[in-house]
């Protein structure tokens, strides 16, 4: 049950500081994060990753982790690890709807050496579990599911299907988009489901491998490419969830003629078909990060269009705020689990969480439509943002995490 201490006992109450349900990306580092701060942190989660072999096929849940991203990990151990593992580092970014209007983003116009990282999502995730077991202050129950929640007048107390009880003074809830703990702890949200769905296609290519990620708009939704290691990418193809449905039919012969059709001819038409999943695009929003000993981050606070890949990344900073917040109350000798406390990490991360998901709603919104005045105006816009300025510098770093 726990692999950094023996075994607990069915039926045996187990104290910690801090208790993380959801072994995620986001709640593994937020589990090392707390334990480098000296705290004794408790982990549930009921599917460990599995080990990784080089010969093993491309997953097809990646993530575009940016350059702040990157240095959360490198903070928590993981990332030499992480990098010794698969990856594709990307130096530019580029969007367009129209031939001639496009916006292209640089490492070079911020003096960087690269934007950013496209791993696969279980490989961040596995890097973070082997990191963790370098912590004495951690203990995982995996595999392993809550079967209830309830509240002391110290804290919280979870008790596990295996009918262990731990205790804590802090529940930290990154158990994803459904979180059972924002449900028990009565927290709120606001949303919508997208009328569009998204698949995820991962093809072998002919050319080496890429270093820009790019982005076509279209009226039914972006095409997009991101570079994986070796011969290979990740395309993205948002559409009607109808339409998504019929195109996860198709054998991966009949896929990839349908790509040829419809991605922009800068795809190299000689390319296999490796992979395919597909999921629908939701916008959820805790009304609250927190409750009285009970704090939510990453997907259990906020889902957003993944128009930019910036969910792991958003994820990654409530991470940061939250240890900065729980560092500084330990320094100043305050009750770190406090609402005081918490209230400041809600502080650091609702605005910009807001932000960067009506930015994405705006950018979904102004480009689903054909209309020619609007269409001539998005283009002109895309067309303006292009020049190197101060104000592209500034967004470019907002969107890597650098302000």
């Amino acid at each position: 049950m726990s692999q950094n201490e023996p075994a607990a006992c069915a039926g045996d109450r187990q104290r910690f500081d801090v208790i993380v349900v959801g072994g995620g990306m986001v709640g593994a580092a937020s589990a090392i994060g707390l334990a480098q701060l000296g705290l004794k942190v408790a982990l549930v989660e009921a599917f460990a990753p599995t080990a990784f072999e080089p010969q093993q096929p491309l997953d097809v849940r990646v993530s575009a982790i940016s350059v702040a991203s990157e240095t959360l990990l490198a903070r928590l151990g993981a990332l030499d690890g992480l990098l010794a593992m698969r990856n594709a580092p990307y130096l530019g970014l580029e969007t367009w709807e129209l031939d001639g209007c496009i916006t292209e983003f640089h490492s070079s116009q911020i003096g960087a050496s690269h934007l950013g990282h496209i791993i696969e999502n279980r490989l961040i995730q596995l890097a973070l579990w082997q990191q963790m077991e370098q912590w004495q202050g951690i203990t995982r129950y995996c595999p392993e599911k809550v079967s209830a929640f309830s509240r002391q007048d110290d804290g919280v107390s979870v008790r596990l299907q295996s009918n262990i009880t731990l205790e804590a003074k802090l529940l930290v809830g990154a158990d994803g988009a459904n979180s059972a703990v924002r449900q028990w702890a009565g927290i709120g949200v606001s949303g919508w489901d997208y009328a569009q769905a998204a698949m995820l296609i991962n093809i072998h290519t002919a050319q080496g491998q890429q270093d820009v990620t790019w982005q076509q708009f279209t009226p039914k939704g972006p095409r997009s490419l991101l570079p994986l290691p070796g011969n290979n990418a990740s395309l993205v193809w948002y559409d009607d969830a109808n339409r998504i449905k019929q195109l996860m039919q198709l054998n991966h012969k009949q896929l990839a003629e349908q790509i040829r059709q419809h991605f922009p001819p800068r795809l190299d038409g000689d390319f296999t078909v490796e992979s395919k999943g597909s999921f629908g695009l939701t916008r959820r929003h805790a009304k609250h990060y927190y409750r009285q000993h009970v704090v939510i981050l990453g997907d259990a606070a906020h889902t957003i269009n993944p128009l930019a890949g910036q969910g792991v990344n958003l994820g990654f900073k409530d991470v940061c705020a939250l240890l900065e917040v729980i560092q500084e109350g330990l320094r100043q000798d305050k009750p770190w689990w406090s609402n005081e406390v918490l209230k400041e990490y809600q502080a650091k991360r609702y605005l910009d969480n807001q932000l960067m998901m009506n930015t994405m709603d705006l950018f979904y919104a102004g480009f689903s439509n054909d209309i020619l005045p609007l269409k001539l105006l998005r283009n002109g816009a895309l067309k303006l943002a292009n020049i190197n300025s101060p104000i592209k510098q500034t967004v470019l770093k907002y969107a890597l995490g650098l302000n």
